[in-house]
């Protein structure tokens, strides 16, 4: 099986030491991604709804350069800072996984990097 590190100019660089995603075989396999806007490095103005909005397109361009896509998507994890946001995240959730939506699961965390109020992280099928 081929281990292949994934990097898209279309999302933010990782902000640690690790990839934006790994392709394994039939796999991929996506780190957590905040609401970080790739142009500026910040997290986008808006609160957790549009945090959540910018977490997918972030993730959408990995998989992307990856080969795959969020109709490819079979299980998330949704981590969020303050668990009374799941109905709003569950509202922009709904927008780009609106069909067949996949497995998740999501917890509340006590706290996420850059002081988010939401981290997604995907594993996704790679096309064929």
């Amino acid at each position: 099986m081929k281990r292949e590190v994934i990097a898209s100019e279309g999302a933010p660089a990782a902000i640690g030491p690790y990839s934006q995603a790994i392709n394994a075989g039939m796999f991929v396999f996506a780190s957590g991604s905040l609401g970080i806007d790739p142009e500026t490095g910040e997290l986008v103005p808006g609160g957790v709804e549009a945090q959540t909005r910018q977490s997918l397109k972030n993730l959408s361009a990995v998989l992307a350069e990856a080969g795959s896509s969020l109709d490819q998507v079979v299980k998330t994890t949704v981590f969020l800072a303050d668990i009374n946001d799941y109905t709003a995240v569950n509202a922009v959730y709904a927008e780009f996984f609106a069909a067949a939506p996949p497995a998740r699961s999501a917890v509340q965390v006590a706290a996420l990097p850059k002081a988010a109020d939401v981290e997604i992280e995907v594993i996704a099928l790679t096309s064929p």
